[in-house]
Parts: structure tokens; C-alpha cells; sequence
């Protein structure tokens, strides 16, 4: 997967979401073009079908980006690339939120055929016009769904499992789950790569390869962190899961650890004080007031270093 914005394009803005094109798109583009060329009358009808495919991939990860904003999650940035798309979002971490967020991409796809097929109808038989949009109904939009549904990690599919998991196996064990599943359906896809000699196949399993292999590292440190001992007497309003106890939260501006609800707030080391705390099992924000099932009384004092 490319990293934000490296080797990339910014083509626009909109609804505060940054559109990235990255280099390797213009090398990709020309070869599929080229290797499509002849079947249709010219060569603009190919480029046209190239960049019909650049908009369906663009749209379906404005479903991921809008749908996570609706929930609350922060989403500004959507990278286009040989693969596909990227929208990077953060949803709150919460598995209805994460599930909304990912369905919404194929959700879009879902949208799109029977307006795709309609305009594939009305086309006259036999000419460009009905040869590209019957191409981007079966091939292009309701491919990239089917493709996007596997059960196989980090996948919409395997993603959206891993959400439904979430509600009765906790955030930790769905991506443990979610992951181990992914692997299974990556060696299998690694079989279907050699078995129809398909490069480009092979490329695509090593892509969902590391990125379920990190999934895998992400869910372990997970465990490992719901294990931790938790402060009584506070749960995060949100989600209402107690804090652990120890130095996890960085100050902004020393840059040094501190248990945040051991001193209310305010770093030990240079005196920086917090209105809100974040919440390191959902990711939100709230007044540190806000999480606490009596009044606090902190059993040391803290003022700020000359």
C-alpha cells in the first residue's frame, strides 16, 4: 500500500477529502490500455474505459471516507493506485461505527449497477457506447464487489467480518480471527495465481499478504494491551471501558509518557495541562471529569515547572 503521498499526485479537494494519484497509475494505464486496444473502434474509447474505471474506484472510497465522517471518524485523504484505492480513515472504535464505514464503500458499487445496467441498455447494440458500459456493469463494477466481499483480510469483506465479529468477540479476537481467516483465502489465492500463471494475480496476493500479516501483528498487540490492569472508579464515556493504569498517554509538549488520570490531566514533567483525554481502547476525546463515576480526589498534587 503507498504511503501518504509519497510518489503521488494531488488531483483535488472535495468535502475536505484530498484525492491522490500515485505515479505508478500513468505506467499501469498505458499497458491496460495498450493491451486492450482493437476492441473498440479507437483508441478514446479505451482511454475512456481506463478512466471510467479511475471514477468507480474513486467513488466507492468516497463511500468509505463519507460514511466514516457520518460516524464521527476522521477521514481526509483517498490515494488512487494500480490496485485500486485507499481511503485512509479512522472510525471511532466502535464495530457499528467500523462496520458503516466499511460497508459504505461496496455499498456504493451496489448503487451503481442497475444505473450502470439501465445506461447499458438504452445503448445502441453493437456500438462503443454499449461495449463500454457493458464492460464497466459486469466486469468493472460488479467485479470490483464481488472481488471487494471476500472474507479474506484487509479486503471489504474480511473487514466486514471482522466488524460482526467485533460485537461478540471484542476488538482484539475479531482481528485475530479476521486475520487467521485472511490467511486461508490468501494461500488460496496464491494457488489460483500459479495455477492460471497470472502475474498480476500473484502481485494482488502479496499485497493482501503483508497487509493481513499486519492486521495479525495489530490484533497481538491488542491482546496484550486488554490484558493490562485497569483504574477503578473510571470508564471512558464513550465506550465505557476503564483506562489502564500506567504512563500511556504523551505529553504534545515534553514528549514524555504519564498516566494522565494519576496526576487529572496535567503532565508531571512540564506542567501541560489537558481538558480532554483520549481514550486509548475507542480513540475519543472527553473531559477527564467526564470519566469518573465519583468525584476525583488525586492522591498526589502536580503544579506546573516554573
Amino acid at each position: 500500500m503507498p504511503t501518504s503521498r509519497q510518489g503521488s499526485v494531488r488531483l483535488f479537494r472535495f468535502s475536505g477529502i484530498d484525492v491522490f494519484l500515485h505515479w505508478s497509475w500513468f505506467l499501469v494505464a498505458a499497458y491496460e490500455i495498450q493491451i486492450r486496444k482493437g476492441l473498440y473502434s479507437s483508441m478514446t474509447w479505451n482511454v475512456l474505459e481506463y478512466l471510467a474505471l479511475f471514477l468507480i474506484v474513486m467513488l466507492h472510497e468516497f463511500g468509505h471516507a463519507l460514511a466514516c465522517r457520518q460516524v464521527g471518524g476522521q477521514a481526509n485523504q483517498i490515494m488512487l493506485w494500480p490496485l485500486g484505492g485507499v481511503a485512509y480513515v479512522n472510525p471511532p472504535q466502535r464495530p457499528g461505527a467500523t462496520l458503516w464505514s466499511i460497508a459504505a464503500g461496496p455499498l456504493v458499487n451496489v448503487a451503481l449497477f442497475p444505473i450502470l445496467l439501465v445506461l447499458s441498455r438504452l445503448a445502441t447494440a453493437s456500438s462503443d457506447a454499449h461495449a463500454l458500459l457493458w464492460f464497466l456493469t459486469w466486469r468493472v463494477d460488479l467485479g470490483l464487489l464481488v472481488f471487494n466481499m471476500l472474507p479474506i483480510y484487509p479486503l471489504d469483506g474480511g473487514q466486514i467480518l471482522r466488524s460482526l465479529l467485533w460485537f461478540v468477540m471484542g476488538r482484539a479476537r475479531s482481528l485475530l480471527v479476521a486475520t487467521i481467516l485472511g490467511f486461508v483465502g490468501i494461500v488460496g489465492f496464491i494457488g489460483l495465481a500459479f495455477l492460471k500463471h497470472d502475474s498480476w494475480l500473484g502481485v494482488i496476493a502479496v499485497f493482501l499478504l503483508l497487509n493481513c500479516w499486519g492486521g495479525l501483528k495489530h490484533a497481538q498487540v491488542l491482546l496484550r494491551f486488554a490484558k493490562l490492569p485497569r483504574r477503578e472508579g473510571f470508564a471512558c464515556p464513550s465506550c465505557k471501558t476503564a483506562p489502564p493504569i500506567g504512563e500511556y498517554w504523551k505529553c504534545s509538549q515534553c514528549h514524555r509518557p504519564f498516566d494522565t488520570f494519576s496526576t487529572q490531566g496535567v503532565c508531571p514533567h512540564c506542567g501541560a495541562r489537558y481538558a480532554t483525554t483520549k481514550c486509548l481502547d475507542c480513540g475519543t476525546m472527553n473531559p477527564i471529569a467526564d470519566w469518573a463515576a465519583h468525584n476525583y480526589v488525586p492522591t498526589h498534587v502536580y503544579s506546573p515547572q516554573p
